[in-house]
């Protein structure tokens, strides 16, 4: 039996969602290969048809497997979508149809897994992981997204029915633009691949800024949070790079080896969905070392402040030392009348003033003397901490 990482969805905390990015399926030992793990709340699949050659396009929602069948060998391409994993049945129903290996299906319904290209006498799979901003703006979901390329068709399993990053590839269908139905299923395995590695760019363009208003922050104000942000957004870049790693060595050993279901014209625009996986795989790099920096930064302006508060005690130390010493002398409790030696300023008439004017002219030389020497000039860049 195959199981997944999982967490009471009721007692999530936000480190606990975020250890969501880092799920693996993986199979109790002794299981029987082929089995599949059904989570409990998955959405049930629902199968969206789009049939188009250069002539029509056609769409029709909620097939049921069987009616996927007279789709698989037409002229023109079929793009089965099918969305959800939350019925056995159906799956099953969709397995015999397309005549997927029981590994196949397995991989496709036991989410999430490694992203691989495995190539069949029937079908090229391909298993890829896509990027979903979520709408607050802060994180975003990992998805699997499995494509089996057949002759004339391509079959998308995804495990959500919500958002997806497909929606180019439709209007690009719908409205005939560029040569995509004039193009085979291998054509259209390409653009749906590449609208999933470009999905990561608008991703990557929000924890930039995020990396820049950090680095703003760690810098001129740093608090406690700071380091804990620091710490999320490494957490993050690190699924990112987890996610898309695999997907560029799955587009290198395509792009070798080729496939009886990939025409060798299509391998030219793998090989810039390829490019764009490298330049990605170099943008997180360079994220993951700005924000290993941040940890640098942060520790530094802690230091620098601690040492600013540090010098300023020291200049109200050195200030008051002397003055805490004239006045404890004249503290002690020495009678003038047993001797002349003892505190002869008590007998003074301007023995207080003198002693106030005393120490203040200490205090004020002081003052000077660190002026001077250029201690005060920072203390008024003091970060506060909110």
């Amino acid at each position: 039996m195959s199981y997944v990482n999982q967490v009471n969805q009721n007692s999530k905390t936000a480190t606990e969602e975020e250890e969501d990015l880092f799920d693996y399926a993986y199979e109790q030992p002794g299981s029987m290969p082929g089995t599949l793990n059904i989570e409990d709340d998955a959405d049930l699949p629902e199968i969206i048809l789009i049939d188009y050659n250069r002539d029509r396009v056609k769409r029709i929602n909620n097939l049921t497997p069987e009616a996927c069948a007279e789709h698989l060998d037409t002229e023109s391409v079929s793009w089965l979508d099918v969305k959800g994993l939350g019925s056995e049945n159906i799956l099953q129903r969709l397995g015999k149809v397309f005549g997927l290996h029981p590994l196949v299906l397995e991989d496709v319904v036991n989410v999430p897994q490694r992203p691989k290209v495995e190539d069949y006498p029937q079908q090229l799979v391909i298993i890829t992981q896509m990027v979903i901003p979520k709408t607050s703006g802060e994180g975003f979901w990992l998805e699997q997204v499995s494509l089996v390329v057949g002759k004339n068709y391509v079959l998308t399993v995804q495990e959500k029915p919500e958002k997806d990053c497909f929606r180019p590839v439709r209007r690009r269908i719908k409205f005939k633009k560029g040569n995509i139905t004039t193009m085979g299923a291998d054509y259209l395995a390409y653009a749906l691949w590449d609208a999933i590695i470009d999905g990561f760019f608008p991703v990557l363009e929000i924890y930039g800024e995020k990396i820049e208003d950090l680095e703003d922050e760690v810098l001129f104000n740093p608090t406690n949070q700071s380091l804990a942000k620091v710490y999320q957004i490494k957490r993050e870049l690190l699924a990112l790079r987890r996610a898309i790693w695999p997907q560029r060595n799955a587009l290198n050993k395509l792009i070798r080896d080729g496939s009886s279901f990939v025409d060798p014209e299509i391998l030219i625009f793998l090989r810039d969905c390829y490019d764009h996986a490298v330049q990605i795989i170099d943008i997180i790099e360079t994220y993951r070392e700005l924000a290993s920096s941040l940890t640098d930064i942060y520790l530094s302006a802690i230091n620098n402040k601690m040492n600013e508060v540090m010098k300023l005690l020291t200049v109200i130390s050195s200030i008051f030392i002397p003055l805490t010493f004239i006045v404890g002398i004249y503290g002690m409790n020495f009678n003038p009348d047993k001797s002349p030696w003892n505190m002869p300023e008590l007998d003074w008439y301007w023995g207080y003033p003198f002693c106030w004017l005393v120490m203040i002219a200490i205090a004020a030389s002081l003052i000077y003397f660190f002026w001077r020497r250029g201690w005060f000039e920072n203390f008024s860049k003091i970060p506060k901490q909110k």
